[in-house]
């Protein structure tokens, strides 16, 4: 059980922990491609990136990450990779007594837990120039139809591009990203809430992203949790729809107020529905002072390329 959320760690009725699933396309490799005790040139070695004083057993030796499901051909169907590590490293809710008296809460051991393989996955990405961003929303706020536009038109202009997508089950958005041309690994969380630093790592792992490259994380559809975990990323997006009501961002205001671009999609529908965007983006702005909005039409493209021209400024700030 998370400390911080109440989220099970373990996932499905079997109790069968946090799964990822390869969905990676074959692509040459700087340096000769993978060595045989890690990635050449993608690796996470656990001196510089792995667990500081657990006991998880996370060698590559043991875990098999990246080796398994990198390189496979989409046509035969996703890889399996070895289900992961309990996801917070911490059970039961409330708080713990120390003999002193002192309580511990888990929800600051879970979040200091997190935020040291958060910091670690930031430097393993910024030394290969690859810039991430954390895309949060409901459910059905249009994140994957926006994810397979973005991926199908940025890769036919010879972007690299590569998803980690978040779902408590399937691999159904996994395979809508592979099929729009990206390398994409599902992370299923089973009971969990949200994705974390120590999840995206093993998916980084698994997917061995070009330097360079640009990374899409789809969070699980939650407008509470993810915002509370840092990944690594570069940026944090929200995305509302048209279809959900104005007054998000104040019912909902500590995502808001960790993002740092609000997109309010599904545009193309404002004719038929109860939205007022001018008092929705005034909404965020009380929350943000600071936030970019855009509105944008997934289906139709309206918009989008703002998207494209927010994650170009991106990645130029992070390679400075």
């Amino acid at each position: 059980m998370c400390g911080t959320c109440g989220c099970a760690d373990g996932g499905g009725e079997g109790g069968g922990g946090t799964r990822i699933t390869g969905f990676t396309r074959p692509h040459a490799h700087p340096n000769g491609g993978h060595a045989q005790g890690g990635h050449d040139g993608h690796g996470h070695d656990h001196e510089a990136h792995g667990h500081d004083g657990h006991d998880h057993g996370h060698d590559h030796g043991g875990h098999g990450h990246g080796h398994v499901g990198h390189g496979h051909d989409l046509a035969r169907g996703p890889a399996p990779l070895t289900p992961s590590a309990a996801a917070h490293g911490a059970t039961g809710g409330g708080g713990t007594t120390t003999p002193d008296g002192e309580t511990v809460t888990l929800e600051e051991r879970v979040l200091a837990k997190n935020e040291k393989l958060a910091a670690r996955n930031r430097g393993w990405l910024a030394e290969r120039d690859i810039v991430a961003v954390n895309m949060m929303s409901s459910p059905g706020a249009g994140k994957t139809t926006l994810l397979e536009r973005t991926v199908r038109e940025l890769t036919g202009r010879g972007r690299s591009v590569a998803v980690i997508e978040g779902d408590q089950e399937t691999t159904l958005d996994a395979e809508r990203i592979g099929g729009a041309g990206g390398d994409v690994v599902q992370i299923n969380t089973g009971a969990g809430c949200h994705l974390d630093a120590e999840m995206t790592r093993d998916a980084l792992t698994a997917l061995a992203p070009r330097p360079g490259s640009l990374v899409l994380v789809e969070n699980v559809g939650n407008l509470v949790c993810p915002a509370l975990f840092d990944l690594g990323e570069d940026g944090r997006v929200v995305i509302i729809s048209v279809t959900e009501g104005t007054d998000k961002p104040i019912k909902y205001p500590h995502m808001f107020a960790v993002a740092d671009l609000l997109i309010i999609n599904k545009i193309d529908l404002l004719p038929y529905v109860d939205f007022d965007p001018d008092q929705c983006e005034k909404y965020a702005t009380s929350v943000n002072p600071g936030l970019r909005v855009l509105r944008v039409s997934a289906t139709t493209g309206e918009g989008v390329p703002d998207w494209y021209d927010w994650l170009d400024e991106r990645h130029r700030r992070a390679v400075r």
